[in-house]
């Protein structure tokens, strides 16, 4: 489906090839969705499921909202358009809250940066052309950041210069199908479960261009009472960052 091996390239590398996005979203998606069903075939029922960015489409697959072969389409589609954006960087802000950040962006007219990431309230990635993220770092420490660590990216992902690639993925992925999820799965772009099959692809598209309401997800699932989380994926990041969201 893909022209490639997966397993080569996760395995075998080379490594800044896997780290070019329109071959780790797909690597992300297959990892992804095997671990979930692997807990699946223990087990596991889910109350809900959430993913970060492209975990969304593994988080629709394992709750039967799309197919998986369908979720490895869109998903290498959404990769291919969104690596021919060029000259966008991010960066992970740590220790300065959202509002500041705001500010200092706004007080040196660093104005094309958008906030992309509410990973949690310590910490915030800002997406936006690599040469104003570069001028960022300097006076979002001076602003009182404990730390900005530019991230191994190809893109200005969830900012304004994805809006163009997300109105092709938008004609793309017209001729999919799509279900009500098994159980609920929590939108990115909202922080609220998608409630029509028609708001599947149109939320999808509008989270290429929009932040990752992370923060709010994670709330919103214990709200309706949940009490573990289990990540299912490469990594234990999202792990991390749940025991920093109140």
């Amino acid at each position: 489906m893909l022209g490639y091996s997966l397993t080569e390239l996760c395995i075998e590398g080379p490594e800044n090839k896997l780290n070019q996005t329109q071959f780790t979203q797909p690597a992300l998606y297959c990892v992804s969705y095997m671990a979930g069903q692997a807990k699946l075939g223990e087990g596991l029922v889910p109350c809900a499921a959430a993913g970060h960015s492209v975990g969304e489409f593994a988080a629709l697959a394992s709750a039967e909202a799309i197919s998986f072969s369908d979720g490895l389409r869109m998903v290498a589609k959404r990769g291919e358009i969104m690596s021919k954006v060029v000259g966008g960087g991010m960066a992970a802000v740590i220790g300065l809250d959202p509002d500041g950040i705001k500010a200092v962006l706004t007080e040196n007219k660093l104005n094309k940066i958008d906030l992309a990431n509410f990973n949690s309230p310590n910490q915030v990635v800002i997406s936006g052309p690599a040469t104003e993220i570069e001028d960022s770092v300097k006076v979002l420490k001076e602003a009182g950041a404990k730390l900005v660590v530019p991230l191994k990216v190809s893109g200005a992902f969830h900012s304004w210069m994805m809006q163009a690639p997300s109105q092709e993925f938008s004609s793309f992925i017209e001729a999919f199908s799509f279900s009500l999820p098994k159980f609920p799965v929590i939108a990115n772009v909202k922080a609220s479960p998608y409630s029509s099959i028609e708001e599947i692809p149109a939320l999808l598209v509008k989270q290429m261009h929009s932040s990752v309401l992370w923060t709010a997800t994670i709330q919103s699932i214990r709200a309706s009472g949940v009490t573990d989380f289990v990540e299912c994926g490469p990594g234990n990041v999202l792990t991390k960052l749940l025991r920093q969201i109140p």
